[in-house]
């Protein structure tokens, strides 16, 4: 890069000049990459998922050891920087950048290490969920992680984390045995269960509120290689035979099936015949990690006429990747999600008529099965809590840039949002979206959250780590 002097957004909203040499000694510390715009690797460093959310930073540090970490964290804190933390950039409210501040981007920590004979995983905070299932799944293990493959650990695993596994195993957080942190101090710390305990309980859903993780330790499970999963396709006009379908289907289902209901106007996929697309569809995307599947999919078999149906034998890792491609980079996200007990016929009932008033191609409803082993923790086993969760549902808006109906799109993902809302038990935080609050934030917490405040405040006292889902520190 250049050096040069450069105007920085700072912590109380001004701007600092950092200096050439300043920016020089910066760059003498930092063995990884430190960019500035127009610099080789500018691009992907601030490139994010949502391109509703998108901001630019004045200055990008790529680590490459914890070391730069904590040389990039003391170099924010000394000179008051807005400092953020990239792991994947697929946050939806895009709080991996710091606009015009300073923006560690992890993507160079991706080395993953499995030790089989004690099923763990030691991961790199930049890996993607395709780096640590490709290494996990050699040995016939996996780790406890999201279903879109191109999602970062880092995010995910901090804001407490679900994906098809959760209903086996519990949260990701509930299978996290230990991290390596760079707090707000530029101290490198270790926290698990025993050695700063404190820490670790905020960490496990507490959001980037605490500190840059450079390294996770997952507890592994036996799954895979092959599972019987994939996805089953019928016209909306038979959604209330489906939804009553799902309904059967989840509150028998054994905890080695996960089943996700999903409502939207079909895709131009090869899978689908060519006269099916654009139209309303609904959907089960399925995971049976376990024996008998075709037993305990019998429901769903029996449901008739459906447009495709690709359940099958597969590899984990296919399944995993299943969804890429209905979440690529760059156009506009917009979601409303809530943690809810079950599927009473009212629920349902609104879930549809918000669900098939959909009006981008792009968009969906969704409904993913929890319940099983997050439920038998205690509430407060990790800052994450929602114990009480049995499903979550989302309204899942997504558009082109840019699109004259962005309006309308926008009103469809809170209308339906708020007549579902009622059924609420809670809110998931990464699911947040930028125009969210304060108390939304709060209240993803519940009873949790005036704990967290009290860690926040014992290891941010100045809330360095502010560009998140904030939790502002109490003592």
């Amino acid at each position: 890069m250049s050096i040069g002097s450069i105007d920085i957004a700072a912590l109380d909203g001004g701007q600092v000049n950092v200096s050439a040499d300043q920016v020089g000694a910066l760059a003498s510390a930092v063995g990884g990459q430190l960019l500035r715009a127009g610099d080789a690797g500018w691009d992907d460093a601030v490139l994010i998922w949502n391109g509703m959310a998108a901001q630019v930073p004045a200055l990008v540090v790529r680590p490459s050891a914890t070391a730069d970490v904590v040389a990039a964290v003391r170099f924010a804190a000394d000179h008051g920087l807005l400092l953020s933390v990239k792991g994947g950039g697929h946050n939806i409210a895009g709080t991996s950048m710091a606009p015009g501040g300073l923006t560690l981007d992890m993507s160079l920590l991706r080395d993953v290490a499995v030790d089989p004979a004690a099923k763990l995983a030691t991961v790199g905070a930049g890996c993607l969920i395709r780096h640590v299932d490709g290494a996990t799944q050699e040995h016939g293990l996996a780790a406890v992680l999201g279903f879109v493959s191109e999602t970062g650990v880092a995010g995910l695993t901090v804001g407490g984390g679900f994906g098809y596994l959760t209903r086996r195993f519990g949260w990701t957080v509930d299978n996290l045995e230990d991290v390596e942190v760079v707090t707000a101090d530029g101290q490198v710390r270790t926290a698990n269960r025993d050695e700063n305990a404190d820490l670790f309980w905020a960490l496990r859903g507490g959001g980037g509120n605490l500190g840059v993780v450079t390294r996770f330790t997952y507890r592994l499970h036996e799954v895979g290689p092959t599972v019987t999963a994939g996805m089953i396709v019928w016209s909306a006009e038979h959604v209330d035979d489906v939804m009553a379908a799902y309904k059967e289907l989840t509150e028998s289902a054994p905890r080695e099936l996960t089943a996700v209901l999903t409502v939207r106007m079909a895709p131009p996929a090869p899978f689908l015949p060519a006269e099916w697309h654009g139209k309303e569809i609904v959907a089960m995307v399925v995971c049976h990690s376990g024996e008998d599947a075709e037993a305990d999919l019998a429901v769903v078999r029996r449901l008739p006429g459906p447009i495709a149906d690709l359940i099958t034998q597969k590899p984990y890792v296919a399944q995993q990747a299943m969804l890429d491609a209905t979440q690529p980079k760059g156009p506009h996200y917009y979601w409303k999600s809530e943690f809810i007990p079950g599927l009473s016929d009212d629920f349902l009932t609104a879930y549809r008529d918000g669900a098939l008033r959909v009006t981008s191609p792009m968009s969906q409803s969704v409904i993913f099965h929890l319940a099983g082993a997050l439920n038998e923790h205690a509430a407060d086993d990790g800052a994450m809590g929602n114990r009480d969760a049995a499903y979550v549902t989302a309204f899942a808006g997504c558009w082109p840039p840019p699109d004259p109906r962005s309006a309308e799109h926008l009103a469809w993902v809170r209308d339906s949002w708020e007549t579902v809302r009622r059924f609420s038990t809670g809110n998931y935080v990464n699911f947040q979206v930028a125009d969210d609050d304060a108390g939304r934030t709060a209240a993803a917490y519940g009873p949790n959250y005036d704990r967290l405040q009290q860690v926040k405040a014992a290891y941010d006292p100045g809330n360095l780590f502010r560009v998140n889902r904030n939790v502002a520190p109490r003592p």
